[in-house]
């Protein structure tokens, strides 16, 4: 598995001009799903996630994790975070879970990451055309890769 989590003031997904998940403060969390990925992978991730201190104390250091500031979490699905570029200017997706794999786990991390912080996970819509708005504090920007434990 593969996230990016930025640090938000405010997000939000819209599909079909309708608002599917919005938060303030908290994470935005893009997620992409790969074949190989296991639910020992999710809760690696999931713990990562819910534990990462990017947040300001007292003293403007960043010492506070999603709990200490009642954050929340805005979950996207994100395929094309496995793209192989290696070749050509085309994209690969080959990587990429299809559905069939990807929407178990990503539902299980969505579910995953409310046992963790108490409180519902806003998400988009699976393989949705997707809009997604966001206010990026900091900007603070950490990409996690589950395979390399980065």
């Amino acid at each position: 598995m593969r996230a990016v989590i930025q640090r938000v003031s405010q997000a939000s997904c819209t599909v079909d001009n309708e608002i599917t998940g919005a938060i303030g403060n908290g994470f935005l969390v893009l997620l992409g799903i790969e074949d190989a990925d296991t639910d020992d992978d999710l809760q690696w991730l999931a713990q990562k996630i819910t534990n990462l201190r990017v947040f300001g104390d007292e003293n403007g250091l960043m010492n506070k994790a999603l709990a200490d500031v009642d954050g929340g979490i805005l979950l996207i699905s994100q395929f094309t975070l496995f793209a192989q570029t290696k070749k050509g200017n085309r994209p690969s997706f080959i990587r990429a879970a299809k559905p069939d794999k990807a929407i178990p786990l990503y539902e299980k991390m969505k579910a995953a990451l409310e046992s963790l912080i108490n409180k519902k996970v806003e998400a988009g819509i699976f393989g949705a055309d997707m809009k997604i708005s966001l206010l990026n504090d900091g900007p603070v920007t950490i990409i996690m890769d589950t395979k390399s434990k980065e």
